[in-house]
């Protein structure tokens, strides 16, 4: 019994840590995530100075050189209204949104 101790452990510990990985991979990864009301027709373009790459509604960005409020602006102008924008895990509030989604195509 003692010798499937060590075993087990290791059996537990796997499970957790694949179990956390899983949990993450689901994460959009980007400084800027966009979700759009709907999918765009391309899935990688470029706005300005920023690359996109889109995962159905959902896009993302590595940080670009401007102000977050005029990225937004970018993407909405692109592909339509979104639906949440967030930039460095920071989501935009509604009044904010609402501004960026006035760019929409």
């Amino acid at each position: 019994m003692l010798r499937f101790v060590p075993l087990a452990a290791a059996v537990a510990t796997s499970a957790m840590l694949l179990g956390a990985t899983a949990g993450h991979a689901a994460q959009p990864r980007g400084y800027y995530v966009a979700t759009a009301l709907e999918a765009p027709a391309k899935t990688n373009f470029v706005t300005r100075s920023t690359a996109w790459s889109c995962d159905g509604a959902v896009c993302t960005a590595a940080r670009a050189p401007e102000r977050d409020v005029f990225v937004c602006e970018r993407i909405a102008g692109s592909v339509g209204a979104l639906s949440a924008f967030t930039a460095g895990g920071a989501a935009l509030d509604a009044d904010a949104l609402a501004r960026c989604n006035a760019k929409a195509k």
